[in-house]
């Protein structure tokens, strides 16, 4: 009796969740049909008291509309995410290579929870996405967290930071890192830390994701250097170029391999030559960005497909012609 009692008093509320989930602006609900809905969760009422709390609930959300006649329904019109709105973030997050499958769904149920039932059927769209390269485990979410509690309160940070083998496996400096947070940088889908690094006396760029046991120490941040141009820096060492995708087959040194898994993902397959030579089989745009990459490895990486070999020899020249002492 007394728990029937409390849904009576909750009654205005059922009916504002049943609009919510069962109506939209072009899909009402009639007062038969929330009564009805109402029984179902154990709650009795007559159409004059649902009618009133309608009327109620009016008052509370200019949204709620109803019509009258034969065909008489009440809805909801507008939500404080549109349709179209909710479709994108639905996009993102399929197409995201930092969430796991489980962390992706769990987000997609809260999106859909933003809507009606009718409108979530929408959203449950198959986006045609390639396989992820990456994919970031709950630690990685909890090092940003840290990192920006950090900036937030100037406080330097401490981790373990580590790259990978031929083998996948980690590989960690042989000391722990500590600095002085700046900023969190998003660039091909990976978050980079941006922070004064003091063992170098200098601005120094952090995978998050090779960082481990990120954790706040009681130091205050070191100062940004004097004459330090945070944008032009973030412009000059994340600008990404356009162009077409191409898929090249590359050739390096066995001793490469953490860099190629850093750049490529631990998914990508590392085919053996020889003792000392592995290649790889990738996707990339072949302009500057990718070029200046791979031009710091030197005579430790070769580019085997003939077209793109022969654009990174011109990209190459040019660079000589212009440095040229002679010239």
């Amino acid at each position: 009796m007394h728990e029937n009692l409390q849904l009576q008093r909750l009654r205005i509320v059922y009916i504002y969740k049943i609009l919510c989930e069962k109506t939209n602006a072009s899909h009402g609900i009639t007062l038969n049909e929330i009564i009805g809905l109402l029984a179902d969760s154990g709650i009795s009422a007559e159409r004059k008291a649902v009618y009133a709390d309608i009327e109620a609930l009016k008052l509370l959300d200019s949204n709620i509309t109803g019509s009258r006649g034969k065909y008489a329904d009440y809805r909801l019109t507008e939500r404080e995410f549109e349709l179209a709105e909710l479709k994108l973030l639905t996009d993102a997050v399929n197409s995201s290579r930092i969430l796991s499958a489980e962390q992706s769904e769990r987000l997609l149920t809260k999106i859909r929870a933003l809507t009606d039932e009718n409108s979530s059927k929408e959203l449950r769209r198959q986006l045609r996405i390639p396989r992820r390269k990456v994919s970031f485990g709950s630690e990685v979410f909890s090092a940003i967290d840290t990192i920006y509690q950090a900036v937030s309160e100037q406080k330097q940070i401490q981790f373990k930071y580590f790259s990978y083998d031929m083998s996948k496996k980690k590989i960690y400096r042989d000391t722990e890192r500590v600095c002085s947070p700046f900023e969190l940088v998003w660039n091909d889908e990976l978050y980079y830390l941006v922070a004064y690094y003091p063992n170098r006396e200098k601005v120094a760029n952090f995978r998050v994701d090779h960082m481990e046991n990120v954790r706040l120490t009681d130091s205050e941040c070191d100062p940004l250097p004097k004459g330090f141009d945070m944008e032009s820096y973030l412009s000059s060492t994340f600008s990404m170029f356009g162009g077409e995708d191409t898929t090249v087959r590359l050739k390096f040194h066995s001793s490469l391999a953490g860099p190629v898994l850093d750049r490529f993902g631990r998914d990508i397959s590392l085919i053996p030559d020889d003792e000392e030579h592995f290649h790889i089989n990738v996707t990339v745009k072949p302009q500057g960005t990718f070029f200046g990459w791979l031009a710091q490895f030197g005579g430790k990486a070769e580019i085997l497909t003939p077209s793109v070999r022969k654009a990174y020899a011109e990209h190459l020249r040019q660079i000589l012609a212009v440095n040229n002492d002679e010239a």
